[in-house]
Formats: C-alpha cells, structure tokens, sequence
C-alpha cells in the first residue's frame, strides 16, 4: 500500500507546535480571565460544585465526589492538580475571599499539605454564589466540554470582583501573572467612583484602594509613589513586613511577639531559617525563636539583652529573612477572555464593569422572552375563562380540540396546548383573578425591563445598586470584610547601623606582615612573639578591634582603603595577601593601618613631611579601588597616618611632636596645620637631607612620650618641650638625651 509524506522543515514544524502548545497554556492554564478572575480548572470547580448544588446553605460533599465530577466531566487532567486547586480556594491563608468552604484537614500556614480527597468535604462560599449568580438566566456563554457529551459555562457572571479581591498566580509560556489579593469593600468604592466618574485616572483611584489587602496581614511599607507608579503602568512590587510588638517581661527587659507574617511565606521555614541564621551567628541580637502559635500566630524573638534595640534588630531579621517579602505585580490577564494583556488598574475595573453590563443585558433579555411566553400563557388563559363553557364544549366534543382552540379563539400552538392542560380545580372564579393580577404584574415589569434595557444610564445605576449589596455583605465592619494589612513607613535606620547590628561583636586582634599579608585572630593578644609568618616575612604592625569595626589601610600611594574587620581571615593561617583584597597598585605597600573612628581626624604625613588634617568621612571608601586623599608623586610616597585624639572630658590634642631621620625634633600647635578632604598638605618640617622618621600629637598636659630600646618610658612636657618648640616647616632641634636611635617615639 502506497503511503505520501509530507516533507516539512524542522523549524517550521517547532514553530508551529510550540505556538499551539503556548497559546494552549496562555488560554486555557496560566491566565486568569479578567471578567471572573478565574482560570478553567477554577471555573470548573466552582461550576461542578453548582450542578451537585453544594450552596452554603446546603450540606458538604467529599471532595473526591467533586474532584471526580470535574475531571470525568470537565477537566481533562490529573485529580491531583485539580485538588489542589480546590484546596487552596478553601485555605484562608492563601485565599483573601475563599471560594470554597472545606470542612476537614485542608492544611496550614506551616506549609503541611491538606489530607487526602477521600477524607475531606466541600461546599461553596456566598463569593462562589455571586460569582455564580444569573448564570441560569443565560447570562454567559456555555460551549461543549473536551469531549463534547456536556457544556460548561466559558466565563462565569461575576458579580464579585474576584480578579482584584483574591488575586491570581500563574506561569505560562513567555509570561506570567501576579495579582496580589485586595480589600473588596475599597473595589467597590473604587468601582462606584468609576461608573460616576468615567474619565478618573489610575491616581484618583488609589484614594479608595490604598495598596492590597493580604489573608495573612501584615505590615506594607512600600512608597506610596512607587504603588501608585505600579498601578498605573501594572507592573511593580510591595514590601511586606511582618507585624510585630514589644512585650515588657519586667525590670526594664523585654520580648518581640511576631503576630501576622508576610503572604506566601511558610511559618515554619521562616523560623527555621531564622533558627539557623541564630546557629551560625549571624543575628548577633537575637538570643532565641521559639513558636508558640496556636489558632493564631505568635513567634517568640528573644532579645540578647536589655539595651537592644527593637527596631534595630528587626531591622536585621527583615533583611536576612522572609519576615519582609517583596510581593510582585504583573497584572498580565486575559482581556475579554481572549487576549494576554498587561492592564492598570483602571482598566481592570472598567473590563469588570463592562463584563457585569453585558451579563445584566443578558439577563434582561432572558427575562423578558421568560415574561413573553408567560404572559402569552396568561392571555390564553384569559380568553378561556371568557369563554368556559365554549371551550369545555370543543374539549368534549371535538376529535382535534387544539386545533379547533386555536381557529375558533386565534391561539397560538402554546396557548391552546397551556388550555388544554389545565387542571378542573383551576376553573373556580378566585384562580381568574389570580391570573389577572399576575398578567399585570409581569406586564409592569416588562415595562420596566423594557425602560431598563433601553437606557444607559438606568443600567449603570442598576450595577450600582448591585455593587452597594456586594460592599454591605463584605463591609469593613464584618470579619472577612475588614482590612488586614496596615500601612506604616520603614524605619530610617542608618545602613551601617544595621550591618553593624548582623556581626557578633567579639575581640580580634589585626595582624599585619611586612610583605602585606593581613589577618583578624581572636582575642586581643597581649603576646606577639609566638605569630608565625611566611618565610622571608615578619610583623609589620598589630593592634587590637571588634569584630565589628571597620579597617583602613593607608597605601603608600596616599589612598585609603576600608575593610571590614569580621571579613578578614582567620584561623591558623597566614591571612590573604592586601591585593586580593582591595585594588592596591603594584608599586604600592601598606603605609598605615588603624581601626576607623567617624568622629575623629587624622594627619597623613608623607615622607617628604608634608601633611594635612583630613576628617575621618573624607578617608572612608566605599569600594575597591578605594579613595585618594593624599597626593603623592613618584618617587615620595605616605608614610604614616596619625591620628588625632578627642574624646572623653580631656582636652583635645593640640600640638604636633614630628621628628626627621636627621634626628630632629620639631614640636608646633596643630592649628598651623590645614584641613583639608583631598590635597598634598603643607610642609610640617624642614630637612636639608633626609624624610620624616615618625610624628606624635599630643595634649599639652600629656606631653611627648617614648621609650627607648630598654622599654623605659620618658616623658616631656610644657618648659620641659620649650627647646624644641617652634613654627610649622622649621628645621627642629635635636632630639632629647635617651630618644630612641630608630628615631620612632614608639622605641
């Protein structure tokens, strides 16, 4: 038997299979539909649940009845991807308005999954049946299911805003959507301010809708700027904190009770990854969590001490844990059922609002063919008790009586056939009146369809109407009506304050080699003579920190360089080299290194004894490359950096004791010596021959001090320092008998 092929190109072939699966997820998976906010396998739920009439008022069924419904009927897929649907519509941590009302173990916040279908029972929730309500009344479209032996309902009449109120989730080819749920009772303000004032934008709007309104609550602290840009453009983000208060234990102590947490976020997991950032030492803070939540939430944080600061260390816990969420927004739906659209707010309540106009005008005209054919039955009935006895006649004696009916009274085929079905009890003289007055009745009400359906404006005042009933059965004053997420402003801590708040602060002592080699042990070491080096290396300097102190290093370029002091290595090693740390240049070496102090200042000196004042803000860098303060030029380079005492009652330093390598000493006030953020300086001391060998500032009641090679200390002050004092750049007499022969005040 001969067989043809059909020879196509691979990429042609991808193409358009891989277009036909892509709009097959967009359309019928991924993306809710703006006018219900629903996607099919919701839909189908909801619509299954109406057929075995689970209203709220009725009683629950198992939700493998349900589940099974759907799929046989519905929902060509596996039940447990649809059960899963249905079980999170019923969770009220994850559903803002659920839809479904479970009765059994549908799962908890703590991320533990719902008991199985054969275990648990449903039933719809009042939202469920205002999505649901004029669907009977040919207010939407029904198409034929997969296999077409039924028809389901392709979008559903939603008198609830359901897009907006619960939000929807979803991932399809080369998109996706995330709506965040929000506060019915502001929709419909919002919605009735829209019908009221159609030409509102986007920012008028956002007077009735403030931000989302989250099942779990919380705290949202996003700029109301950055909301409002969000809503407009539909794309954008929130920021959820967790909510939280002190609660004083006595005596000055106190403990942080968490109470809402941020949507989405597993309370378990939270607190362990909390639990384990505490292990490693990361929430220096935070001495303990423990959960103690029962029907409600409440997380136990245990503060170190006393003195913490609250908001500091939450501060610390909402930048290194899920206690604050960034909640996104893509308001990518499909618009009209058809088409993948990214929408402003605005404009998702303008689709809703058309969608509920076109659903009323379907209904009217249900209505009215319904009020048509009855008052038609009721016209034949009419003219039947006008004539009784000529009618029972014909019902008695003719063979065709219809057709006789509808000739001798011109009936219509419906008329003659309700005739002839009446019953004998509904002959009797009370029934013609009832009739008559339900003729009038229907007869006035069609006018009013009628009046209702002609104009525009009775529709919208119509919707309105329906809207206000929605907003008093989910008003703010009824539990699922009342707003759950607050709106509050950061806290403006400084950032620094906040690292400083992430390190356990513990002594190290900084070491480093003269080859450049830097390291942090702990403790502060009052011994450095068991340090070990590589071979051909030796101490360079070192000096006591904390952990959480920043370093500078000084190169002997003239730029400064910041380092974070529980950064550095440590352990039984050598360090790493300062070049793998910071862009040092390779003709460069370290000239000074010191703990950084932000309220003091600091005398760079160059080997040629030039030098300035400079505040320590003006010698902190931000980044590897670091900062230049001091200008240097080949061949001179920065030879030290003193810094310049100030604190405590004492009176601040006020003189400058610098001594050359010729073996003079020159001492001058400080405030012969400029300030400046950036520069070469000023010369500090005059040299025919020779640099600069080291420089002491000090108090005039402190005097100069140093040791010599013995270790014995010498001190002088006040007329004792009268031989060597002098004005900035002199030349400087001779040092003192018993200064040291390295020429260092340090000996």
């Amino acid at each position: 038997m001969s067989q043809s092929i059909d020879q196509v190109t691979l990429k042609a072939a991808l193409e358009e299979r891989y277009l036909a699966y892509a709009l097959s997820t967009i359309m019928n998976r991924a993306l809710p539909d703006i006018r219900d906010g629903l996607k099919p396998v919701h839909r189908r739920i909801l619509h299954a649940m109406r057929l075995l009439k689970l209203y709220p008022d009725q009683s629950y069924a198992k939700c493998a009845r349900i589940i099974g419904d759907v799929m046989g009927k519905y929902h060509p897929h596996g039940d447990a991807s649809i059960y899963d649907a249905l079980v999170r519509m019923a969770q009220d941590f994850a559903s803002r308005y659920p839809l479904v009302d479970g009765q059994g173990n549908f799962g908890n916040i703590d991320g533990d999954s719902a008991a199985a279908m054969r275990y648990t029972e449903a039933r719809m929730t009042a939202v469920s049946t205002l999505l649901l309500q004029g669907i009977e009344e040919n207010a939407v479209d029904f198409r034929p299911t997969y296999n077409e032996e039924d028809e389901e309902p392709a979008v559903l009449p939603g008198a609830f805003p359901n897009i907006l109120a619960n939000g929807a989730t979803g991932i399809a080819v080369g998109m996706a959507t995330s709506i965040p749920p929000h506060n019915v009772a502001e929709l419909c303000d919002a919605a009735l301010h829209l019908i009221a004032h159609s030409e509102a934008s986007d920012h008028d709007l956002l007077r009735f809708i403030p931000g989302p309104d989250f099942p779990t609550g919380g705290v949202l602290v996003e700029e109301p700027e950055n909301i409002a840009e969000a809503y407009a453009c539909g794309r954008g983000s929130f920021r959820l904190r967790a909510r939280w208060q002190k609660e004083e234990t006595g005596r000055g102590a106190y403990r942080i009770i968490v109470t809402e947490i941020p949507y989405q976020v597993q309370k378990s997991r939270l607190i362990e990854k909390a639990a384990d950032l505490l292990l490693a030492r990361k929430l220096p803070l935070l001495d303990d969590i423990r959960d103690e939540s029962a029907e409600d939430i409440r997380i136990v944080l245990e503060p170190k001490s006393r003195t913490v600061d609250a908001e500091l260390l939450m501060e610390s816990l909402f930048r290194l844990t899920d206690f604050e969420a960034r909640i996104p927004l893509n308001m990518n739906v499909l618009s009209y059922g058809r088409i993948p659209n990214v929408l402003s707010l605005k404009t998702v309540l303008q689709q809703w609002l058309e969608h509920r106009r076109q659903v009323l005008q379907r209904r009217l005209h249900h209505r009215l063919e319904n009020i048509a054919k009855r008052l038609e039955i009721l016209s034949g009935y009419l003219i039947a008790y006008l004539n009784l006895d000529e009618v029972i006649r014909i019902i008695r004696e003719e063979d065709e009586a219809k057709a006789v009916l509808m000739r001798r009274f011109t009936l219509s085929d419906m008329q003659a056939e309700s005739i002839l079905n009446m019953r004998l009890r509904s002959l009797h003289r009370l029934e013609e009146f009832e009739i008559r007055r339900e003729f009038e009745a229907l007869s006035a009400e069609k006018t009013e369809k009628e009046a209702l359906l002609a104009s525009t404006t009775r529709q919208w005042k119509a919707l309105a109407a329906e809207i206000n009933a929605v907003k008093r059965q989910f008003a703010p004053e009824t539990p699922l009506g009342r707003r759950r997420t607050i709106f509050a402003a950061a806290p403006q801590h400084d950032a620094e304050d906040i690292h400083q708040a992430m390190i356990e602060k513990e002594p190290v002592t900084i070491i480093v080699s003269q080859k450049g080699w830097l390291r942090a042990l702990k403790g502060h070491l009052a011994d450095y003579s068991a340090l070990n080096f590589k071979e051909g290396d030796e101490l360079k300097l070192a000096f006591p920190a904390q952990t959480t102190d920043k370093i500078i290093i000084a190169s002997t370029g003239g730029k400064f360089f910041v380092l974070n002091a529980n950064s550095l290595p440590g352990g039984r090693g050598h360090g790493d080299p300062i070049r793998i740390l910071v862009d040092l240049e390779e003709d460069q070496d370290i000239a000074a290194c010191f703990v950084y102090e932000a309220e003091s200042k600091y005398l760079p000196v160059s080997n040629k004894g030039y030098g300035f004042i400079v505040k320590a803000e003006d010698i902190f860098a931000n980044t590897r490359k670091g900062r230049q303060v001091m200008n240097i030029k080949a061949p001179d380079s920065l030879l030290l950096c003193a810094k310049i005492p100030a604190t405590g009652d004492k009176k601040a330093a006020d003189n400058v004791a610098i001594v050359g390598e010729n073996r003079k000493m020159l001492v001058f006030p400080l405030d012969q010596v400029a300030e400046l953020g950036r520069g070469r300086g000023v010369r500090l001391q005059r040299y025919r021959d020779g640099h600069v060998s080291d420089v002491q500032i000090f108090t005039e009641a402190e005097g100069v001090t140093w040791q010599d090679s013995g270790g014995r200390s010498f001190r002088r002050r006040g007329e004792e320092l009268q031989e060597w004092r002098g004005n900035r750049a002199d030349s400087g007499k001779i040092v003192p008998r018993g200064f040291p022969r390295s020429g260092k005040f340090a000996g």
